[in-house]
């Protein structure tokens, strides 16, 4: 894996995720209890021996460079990094990035003259666990130009993403990005019945892209330097596909775009579940995050069911039904929460009042997402109670109908939502 370079995509403002990425960009935004979004692309990549990558940045990006500076620490004889490059001015632009395919293209004067024959490209807010040497090793022997990881989705889920057409032989001849209804009704089926792309069935007959892509050296530098359009999928790929070798790689486990409040909040709760189709328990393939010998978890008095619990949590006389409890995050007495994600706090703080960071005594919570170094006061009741779906309110906001209490935010004593 010494002739591929991964490069991870920060995104950019992270609109959809606001408020979780008011004070940080999207890859930094905090997952399960005590991981990081960008530890996910990261770990895959750890784990097929990908060591050199860069992740593209340009808003908010302090958090990040901090997390993969503790974290993500290489032998100093691998020539293995993980290293931030965020938006710049150089004598050549002076424009921040205006898309995926943008931001590669103004980030290559830093890995252009590397040795590379691959370049891997990634989402920074995916969650799933693939070994990226399978779609690698795809990629050579179907002498592709340019390979794309896809899903096969249903009608009702392939409107939002970018959707693949194939032609008899299970080559890429078409890519269009997130069509409308009547497309798909004309479409009825992303590859022809000969095709023998044989994933596809009456239930999910599309192929959808996962945002995952691997470029021969050369066509990638040749596109970007040819093409000015701004994004891959939008632009970049949908041209090549006329003049190059572009195939599918099939993708079969679980996989889930976290770009926004409603789908990061599913998420998280996902992971609670029995049998989860994605979790952090893999015997071999752990998800790597900046280790911070923090103590166990205490909990006196307390029911929990369904409940993940990082470690540092302290949980005390409180009852907590399907939810993440964040690393140090702090529940005093008489709290009730359900279906709610806490995102815990950077330090601890056990004093019990108004100002405290945590969840203070008696407080209701259900459908809430409370972002770190949150102070919620004693008697609060955070519920939705009239179902708004959108809302800022006295330090909290309504997003899709989940109430988000963003970092650093303070909800006073016996305020009711």
């Amino acid at each position: 894996m010494h002739d591929v370079l991964t490069i991870i995509l920060g995104g950019g403002r992270g609109t959809r995720l606001f408020p979780l990425t008011q004070l940080r960009s999207k890859p930094a935004v905090p997952i399960g209890g005590k991981w990081r979004l960008i530890d996910i692309p990261i770990s895959n990549c750890l784990h097929a021996g990908l060591e050199r990558i860069y992740v593209l940045t340009q808003f908010n990006s302090a958090s990040l460079n901090r997390h993969i500076a503790q974290t993500y620490r290489m032998d100093l004889f691998s020539g293995g990094f993980v290293e931030v490059l965020a938006a710049e001015q150089t004598p050549e632009g002076e424009q921040w990035f205006q898309g995926t395919a943008d931001a590669v293209r103004q980030a290559a004067r830093h890995f252009r003259d590397l040795d590379a024959e691959y370049y891997l490209i990634l989402a920074g807010d995916h969650i799933y666990r693939m070994d990226f040497a399978d779609i690698l090793e795809s990629h050579v022997e179907r002498d592709a130009d340019i390979t794309i990881a896809t899903q096969p989705v249903p009608a009702d889920l392939a409107t939002g993403l970018g959707l693949l057409r194939l032609d008899v032989t299970g080559q890429i001849i078409g890519f269009e990005e997130k069509p409308q209804p009547e497309r798909l009704a004309a479409l009825g089926s992303s590859a022809p019945l000969n095709s023998p792309f044989g994933a596809l069935t009456a239930e999910r007959p599309f192929l959808a892209s996962m945002g995952i892509y691997v470029f021969s050296r050369d066509v990638l530098h040749d596109l970007l330097r040819s093409n000015p359009s701004v994004d891959f999928s939008r632009g970049i790929i949908p041209a090549a596909i006329a003049t190059h070798n572009v195939q599918p790689y099939l993708y079969r486990g679980y996989w889930a775009d976290v770009g926004t409040v409603a789908s990061f909040y599913d998420v998280n709760l996902m992971f609670t579940r029995r049998g989860s189709p994605f979790n952090f328990f893999h015997p071999t393939r752990p998800i790597y995050t900046h280790p911070r010998f923090l103590p166990a978890a205490r909990l006196h008095e307390s029911h929990v069911d369904g409940v993940l619990i990082a470690e540092g949590a302290y949980l005390d006389t409180c009852e907590i039904h399907h939810s993440v409890v964040g690393v140090r995050a702090m529940i005093h007495r008489g709290a009730r929460i359900t279906n709610s994600v806490l995102l815990g706090a950077d330090s601890y703080d056990e004093r019990v009042s108004d100002t405290a960071v945590g969840i203070g005594p008696d407080v209701v919570l259900d459908k809430v997402i409370v972002d770190k170094n949150a102070r919620i006061g004693a008697g609060a009741r955070l519920v939705n109670e009239a179902g708004i779906e959108h809302f800022d309110g006295d330090g909290y906001y309504i997003r899709s109908g989940i109430i988000i209490v963003p970092k650093n935010g303070v909800v006073r004593a016996g305020t009711v939502v």
